[in-house]
């Protein structure tokens, strides 16, 4: 299942992200990914894994053409002219001439002007050829109403924290208004604080039992609510059998009021950091050149 982004660029609904991968088992994860056949890899300057996406892609049996790849500037990379070098040193790690998405991982909040700066050497990017469409991460409306003030063009994604337990609506419906893909990272939860205590949504009643009445997973549940709603979803994992299992979601269907019921557990209760409190003070680190 591919969804065209707002410059025409097609790009699979379903994705293999890396975060938190250690650079020796990204290949191998990527790898395997590839061989399962996910066709969209996400990784990110600052997970320091982008080499090892890099070999896998040369290693895999799968032509470049036919792997969507997209990474992820960090803040000490914010700037016109250092974003544009940030830019290269991803290119290089990856060993690719052309990105096929880029994005600007947070908003600095603390120094805006740098992430504009930024967002306008993305812009420069995508006109000389070197990425294919760009966009951000963890922009909030504020932030993205903001950057869609003072740039020319309107980000093909925004890449957020969405999963049943934390859906960003308000944000979501932004993105309709704009025309600008909502792709889920963090899609099937984890451990996120729920009714005063922790809980994983792969435990949760509702989705459990859904997940029954399908003979599917829990996990398998949460990927499809994402697909059916016309989300993009990058889970991430390095054991074989869980990566084959999240890839396995095309050939069964939720019904409206299995999507309803997951829409219901929404909480509003945050498990990443919040945007607004990046700053380089307390989240910068350099990226090195290679």
């Amino acid at each position: 299942m591919n969804v065209t982004l707002n410059n025409g660029v097609e790009l699979p609904a379903l994705g293999f992200g890396v975060f938190q991968t250690p650079p020796e088992e990204t290949t191998v994860a990527v790898g395997e990914a590839l061989r399962v056949g996910y066709r969209l890899i996400d990784t990110a300057a600052a997970y320091m894994n982008e080499k090892g996406v890099g070999e896998a892609l040369r290693d895999a049996d799968v032509s470049r053409d036919e792997v969507f790849v997209e990474t992820k500037l960090w803040i000490n990379d914010y700037g016109y002219e250092e974003a544009l070098h940030g830019f290269e040193k991803s290119a290089g790690k990856l060993g690719v001439e052309q990105i096929d998405l880029l994005l600007l991982h947070q908003p600095l909040t603390s120094d805006f002007e740098q992430t504009i700066g930024a967002y306008q050497a993305l812009e420069k990017l995508l006109a000389d050829g070197k990425v294919r469409a760009i966009g951000v991460s963890n922009f909030m409306p504020d932030m993205l109403e903001r950057l869609l003030a003072a740039t020319e063009v309107v980000p093909a994604v925004n890449q957020i924290e969405v999963h049943p337990y934390f859906q960003q609506r308000e944000l979501q419906a932004l993105h309709r208004e704009h025309d600008i893909l909502t792709q889920a990272w963090s899609p099937i939860g984890g451990i996120t604080f729920y009714a005063g205590g922790e809980k994983s949504t792969l435990e949760d009643e509702t989705i459990t039992a859904i997940a029954r009445a399908h003979d599917r997973t829990p996990a398998q549940v949460m990927l499809r609510w994402h697909l059916q709603q016309g989300r993009s979803a990058i889970p991430k994992s390095v054991k074989p059998a869980r990566i084959a299992e999240n890839f396995d979601v095309s050939d069964f269907e939720l019904s409206a009021e299995e999507l309803a019921r997951l829409d219901a557990l929404d909480t509003g209760v945050r498990s990443g950091p919040d945007p607004d409190s990046i700053t380089l003070e307390t989240f910068g680190r350099e990226i090195p050149e290679a």
